[in-house]
């Protein structure tokens, strides 16, 4: 088993400036939550969360150290149940869900997005809402303006994700009404993503809001955000963390989560994080339409 061996390219380093110093908000064990744990877990005293290290800020892998507000958040619930919460890194999506369904981990805090076809094989515990737009060059020099904007363009996605399924259909819509197909360049992490954009070998990244707004701010000016406050090809996005269909995880994650909600830690870590936009008023399960 491999624990956080991705490391983040350079560029997305995390300042520490005093608001994300602060410590996770103490939390109360809930022996009730506690006791619906399966018991080998309860007797390991500890849970292995699945992450993908690199989805600012939510998960940021430096080195073997994991920071953000998915770190905050566990740390929190491993208060709560009264067990430890450690980390593994794989490399994308496609390994974080099959790693999951194989059993080699228990489950993904996430967030990840949650959508129908993705709920056949497992559970969502949504905690998160999102929002998916284009980082671009500044000054946008080819113009993408939203999804119907990107026809005749290079555009990078994340494998295996939501945005990658979109793009490449709007790109199929492109070239049935006689224009250019998009150029769909897929990486496996978020960093590759947007450095694509960086050395000028894509014309934009397509991704979460959360993550885009949090490379914008490190680029130096290099980058900007566009296609904000559309749909771009999404309804309402849920993200969530990832348990297996069925598993007994998946109700107690979601309790613990609502407890955090209800006592006020849950605002203070996205606050924390520059998530306020993506704050939840109530955690819920399987709710991607």
């Amino acid at each position: 088993m491999k624990f956080l061996t991705f490391t983040v390219a350079a560029f997305v380093a995390l300042s520490a400036p005093a608001a994300l110093a602060q410590a996770v908000p103490p939390q109360k064990l809930d022996e009730t939550l506690r006791a619906k744990l399966p018991e080998d877990i309860r007797k390991a005293g500890k849970m292995i969360a699945v992450n993908n290290g690199s989805f600012p800020p939510y998960e940021i892998v430096t080195g073997t150290e994991l920071t953000g507000a998915t770190k905050d958040i566990s740390d929190a619930i491993g208060q709560i149940l009264g067990i430890k919460i450690e980390h593994a890194t794989v490399a994308g999506l496609p390994a974080l869900l099959s790693g999951i369904n194989s059993g080699r981990y228990q489950f993904a805090m996430g967030p990840v997005g949650d959508y129908p076809d993705r709920q056949k094989s497992n559970d969502f515990i949504d905690w998160a809402r999102e929002y998916v737009v284009f980082a671009v060059e500044k000054g946008n020099p080819k113009k993408i303006a939203s999804l119907e904007t990107t026809c005749g363009t290079r555009v990078s996605v994340m494998a295996g994700g939501s945005a990658e399924k979109v793009i490449k259909g709007f790109s199929a819509t492109c070239t049935a009404g006689g224009k250019p197909a998009v150029e769909v360049q897929s990486y496996t992490d978020q960093p590759s993503s947007i450095l694509a954009v960086r050395s000028k070998r894509a014309d934009a990244f397509f991704s979460s809001q959360a993550p885009l707004s949090y490379f914008v701010k490190q680029s130096n000016g290099q980058l900007e955000l566009t296609g904000i406050g559309l749909s771009n090809g999404f309804k309402d996005i849920y993200q969530g963390a990832v348990a297996p269909k069925g598993s007994p995880l998946t109700e107690i994650l979601r309790d613990a989560f609502n407890i955090l909600i209800a006592n006020g830690t849950y605002e203070v870590l996205m606050k924390k994080w520059g998530l306020e936009n993506n704050m939840i008023k109530q955690a819920g399960i399987n709710q991607g339409q």
